[in-house]
């Protein structure tokens, strides 16, 4: 069995003993990186929204009983107006930001926990210094002032620690939160707001006979992530919402640290999805059910009319297999098995509403890339996952800050073709870049694909052997400007990715993606307006705190 051990009342109180409580990366670097002097404010930028978030020690009840220490964001509204800032009821996830697109902002983060932190921002697009780099981090006592422009379309967004190797276990402890950016274009839509828009963060904890957050400490974690035995929502458990028999806006977040869902109601009725990372689809889609990865996030629509008070309806994580190997299944030891059924939330109708609102055909316009724009359609930058013993790597290196290899070098206001995939078995890496091609079609574009001199896809899903065995799918988040996904095309296990394939929605602008064992994508990012460092890494936390992480040099 998995063994959890408790962060102790020591361990959140003393920086040395927090970490050395809950055990570094076992795959980490584990080297010193050099860190920026903490930002300032600037007098030539007038914020039209002010606050200060505060990272802070607390406790909450979560349980029955005792309640629970947890490390959690606090937040002030300074200047803009009251809705920039809400916070959740009774939870220890950071307030509810409410942005509109071409506001500036500035945030202060000031740091009173007991070790270094920094804040990213994940899926703003922001210069880099108000991205939230790890070599942003600043000390106890300390506080970064970050100012930027709402440049995004409406949209959810998250944030969260990126602190260098720590981020898995800040995060773990309660430093999350969620952001919603609005704009004209979704407001002409008249979609439910107010009480009828809920934003959903869904994560999976483990507890001690003492109410405390347990954490498990060993290289399994390391290796497959974390997986929690208890599922909350907005920090809370057994999650309730009560609603009326109307439409009603479902914004939801994938806050966990390694946890997949398949996200379907109880009596299977469809969902209806009408965005994702980078906000609103052209249309709205209907699906059985959605994959959500850690950091994605989706946007439904649920219409509860003519249900008779009293009913319910139960949100559950469908079962599934295939995306993580049967040996880590054996290893974690947790009573929610990755990939098993059991329910994430309910929904119950407590009164009767008249209201009748109709979903419009269209929802948003998004803009397509054509194949001139695309710097490189004949030679994709490769994104490979390397996943095999004491080793997580992308592109066969690990994470070094000052690293920078050629085929990260970008040059600024381009548009970039991306592959991602699994290499199993070899180093490959930055050196084998250029060798090899494969050919493939591309959405009609007919653009090449570069290979890994023959090493291709590896054993796939059903594989034999280590590599074979320890393949796992990964959640690859880029920093900066959304992307677009054009291709998926899947070697493996047919019967397992049935289980999963109708849950992807590659039709909107996304920053975060899920790619199983055995498949190919291919995407389209834009790196616009900033130069700077920008971070692509696994968003499972472990295996970014593990090196599964490297970063682009915009030039």
């Amino acid at each position: 069995m998995k063994r959890f051990r408790p962060l102790s009342r020591r361990g959140l109180l003393l920086g040395a003993g927090a970490t050395a409580m809950i055990g570094a990366p076992a795959f980490g670097q584990g080297h010193a990186m050099r860190r920026t002097a903490p930002n300032r404010a600037s007098d030539a930028f007038t914020p039209d929204v002010e606050l200060e978030l505060m990272c802070k020690r607390d406790e909450t009840p979560i349980l029955t009983g005792k309640p629970t220490r947890v490390w959690r964001y606090v937040g002030n509204l300074i200047k803009g107006p009251p809705n920039a800032l809400t916070a959740l009821p009774d939870a220890y996830l950071g307030p509810l930001l409410r942005f509109t697109k071409g506001q500036k902002v500035r945030i202060r983060l000031r740091n009173d926990l007991p070790e270094e932190t920094i804040t990213h921002w994940h899926g703003l697009h922001v210069p880099m210094l108000m991205d939230g780099h790890p070599t942003a981090a600043i000390d106890p006592g300390e506080t970064y002032v970050y100012e930027f422009e709402i440049r995004n379309r409406a949209g959810m967004y998250f944030y969260h620690p990126h602190t260098h190797e720590k981020t898995a276990t800040q995060v773990y402890r309660g430093l999350a939160g969620a952001m919603i950016v609005e704009d004209e274009e979704e407001r002409a839509l008249g979609l439910p707001s107010g009480e009828f828009e809920i934003p959903l963060v869904i994560q999976d904890r483990s507890f001690d006979d003492d109410n405390q957050l347990a954490y498990g400490d060993d290289m399994h974690t390391s290796m497959f992530g974390f997986y929690g035995d208890r599922v909350l929502v907005n920090g809370r458990s057994d999650f309730t919402i009560d609603v009326a028999s109307r439409a009603y806006r479902l914004r939801i977040l994938n806050g966990s640290n390694a946890r997949i869902y398949k996200l379907c109601w109880d009596d299977r009725t469809p969902l209806t999805v009408i965005g994702v990372d980078g906000g609103l689809l052209e249309k709205a889609e209907t699906r059985p059910y959605v994959m959500l990865a850690p950091a994605e996030r989706v946007d439904l629509i649920v219409d509860f009319s003519g249900r008779p008070q009293g009913s319910k309806r139960t949100m559950l994580s469908g079962e599934f297999y295939g995306l993580i190997p049967p040996m880590a299944q054996r290893m974690m030891g947790s009573d929610l098995a990755m990939g098993e059924e059991f329910p994430l939330f309910t929904a119950r109708v407590t009164k009767a509403s008249n209201e009748s609102w109709r979903l419009p055909e269209t929802l948003s316009t998004i803009r397509r890339f054509r194949k001139e724009e695309i710097a490189n359609s004949d030679d994709p930058i490769p994104i490979a996952i390397t996943m095999a013993h004491m080793a997580m790597f992308l592109n066969g290196r690990p994470y070094g800050h000052n690293d920078i290899q050629r085929r990260e070098r970008i040059p600024v206001d381009t548009t970039q073709l991306i592959e991602i995939f699994h290499e199993h078995g070899g180093m490959g890496g930055m050196g084998m870049m250029g060798g090899g091609r494969m050919r493939g079609r591309m959405g009609g574009m007919g653009m090449g694909g570069m290979g890994m001199g023959g090493m291709g896809m590896g054993m796939g899903m059903g594989g034999m052997g280590m590599m074979g065995m320890m393949s796992m799918a990964h959640p690859i988040h880029l920093h900066g400007q959304p992307f677009e996904i054009i291709e998926r095309r899947f070697e493996g296990d047919e019967d397992a990715y049935a289980s999963v394939r109708d849950g992807f929605i590659d039709s909107g602008l996304k920053d975060t993606v899920l790619v199983a064992p055995g498949e190919r994508l291919r995407i389209i990012k834009p790196f616009g307006d900033f130069k700077g460092r920008f971070m692509y890494h696994c968003h499972n936390l472990e295996h970014e705190d593990a090196g599964m992480m490297r970063e682009f040099s915009v030039e």
